[in-house]
């Protein structure tokens, strides 16, 4: 498929007097992630890397030997891998160990890294991390860290506490874990990071620990093929979710539906709902988190962080519209990331809650995120979106849009409104 193909075909223009109705467009992906091949390896993430450093080095500090394997599990699964110790040393009172990042065939920058983890005993029980050089500090809000502390996400840390708890029982005494990553500052320079206001370094991040190569060719040949399985099967609908935890929380929020129906989307949604019209399906739900419904819903349906950025300009009209006062516009307005406009909804109780006579800026959202989805196919399909929250995976916010569906609802613009109540826990399209 050429770049001309990949956009969106052209859509009215927005009309001046809405800010809701924007352009759709589809921006094709960076040469750089489109990787040719087929059977293209996977990877480890930053955060699997850093939890067998560290286990590396405390198993080191317990059995004074260097170390040249080390086993970990995986944060999803049960799964557990092994990896070689590239160094580990023994000094006084601690120990470190590398691992080197390998992410298999996926263009990541952070390929060849060197995780290191320095590990040192304390008389307090439990286990206590911290970001040396190279492991990049939160600076601005929004991001679920602390500001001031390391980015080292909550699933890496569950993974390090994890793996130095198999050496050393955290109930009866403490240890610390500094996690660097040498040349990680001039790694990040490549990544959202400084953007994101975490300066100095890279995250450390993953959330089921492996890392998925991103074959353009290949993603959109397994989109396609699911797809064309729904059709096949003689079922209308298909479940759209970016990634594993929103495919969770789909599965839990449609479990009436077919296996076949769910979809791993990921930045592909333009070309999934084009191939869903072309084999005659009739609905579509898409279940996703702030970041990414914030994209659509500012028309872009192409979601690769370097093709898109999200509009706090849109969320803050929807803070508006939801109700808010002037200093939560003018906040959100200025917020960091869709998560930090979310956590700004939350704490001014505008998110979680549908209130007929004033619905939430979640709902708002999904609402012009399945308007837009719509009229991306021209109204051939009956959509509906949910938003879900960041840790429990729960429903805040939903919203309908395209062909009449049962409950009679209908696109109409930038921000449609649904005729009926929005299906509660377990519903949804039929």
């Amino acid at each position: 498929m050429t770049a001309p193909e990949h956009r969106a075909r052209a859509s009215p223009a927005p009309p001046a007097d809405d800010p809701l109705q924007v352009e759709l467009r589809e921006p094709d992906l960076p040469r750089t992630a489109k990787v040719a091949g087929r059977d293209l390896r996977p990877g480890w993430t930053t955060g699997t890397c850093a939890a067998a450093a560290a286990k590396a080095a405390a198993a080191a500090l317990v059995s004074g030997r260097a170390q040249e394997r080390v086993e970990v599990g995986l944060p999803v699964g049960g799964r557990r891998v092994s990896f070689a110790v590239a160094s580990c040393r023994l000094g006084d009172g601690e120990a470190e160990a590398v691992v080197v990042k390998d992410a298999g065939d996926d263009p990541d920058v952070t390929h060849g890294a060197h995780l290191t983890a320095c590990v040192s005993l304390e008389p307090e029980p439990g286990l206590r991390i911290d970001g040396g050089e190279g492991v990049g500090r939160v600076t601005r809000p929004g991001l679920g860290l602390p500001v001031g502390g390391p980015a080292i996400n909550p699933v890496p840390r569950r993974q390090i506490t994890a793996a130095v708890g198999e050496v050393l029982d955290l109930a009866a005494g403490g240890a610390r874990v500094v996690v660097s990553v040498p040349g990680g500052e001039r790694m990040a320079r490549k990544t959202t990071n400084p953007r994101l206001g975490i300066v100095g370094g890279i995250s450390i991040l993953g959330t089921t620990g492996v890392v998925r190569p991103f074959s353009t060719a290949a993603w959109r040949a397994s989109v396609e093929q699911a797809v064309d399985v729904i059709a096949a099967v003689g079922l209308d609908t298909v479940v759209l979710s970016t990634g594993g935890r929103t495919e969770q929380a789909a599965m839990r929020l449609y479990p009436d539906h077919d296996e076949v129906c769910f979809v791993e989307v990921g930045d592909f949604t333009g070309h999934a709902l084009r191939r869903a019209v072309a084999r005659g399906l009739r609905r579509c739900a898409f279940v996703g988190m702030a970041g990414k419904l914030a994209k659509l819903g500012a028309g872009v349906l192409m979601t690769h962080w370097t093709r898109s950025r999200v509009d706090p300009g849109l969320l803050a009209c929807l803070t508006a519209e939801a109700g808010g006062d002037a200093d939560l516009v003018a906040a959100v307005g200025q917020a960091n990331t869709a998560r930090h406009a979310y956590e700004l909804w939350a704490a001014a109780g505008l998110a979680g809650t549908r209130r007929e006579a004033a619905p939430s800026p979640c709902d708002l959202l999904c609402r012009q995120v399945a308007a837009n989805l719509a009229r991306f196919v021209d109204g051939r399909l009956a959509v509906e979106v949910v938003m879900v929250d960041f840790e429990g995976l729960d429903p805040v916010g939903r919203g309908s849009g395209g062909l009449k569906s049962e409950a009679g609802t209908q696109a109409e613009g930038g921000h449609a409104q649904p005729s009926g109540s929005p299906p509660e826990e377990g519903g949804g399209l039929a």
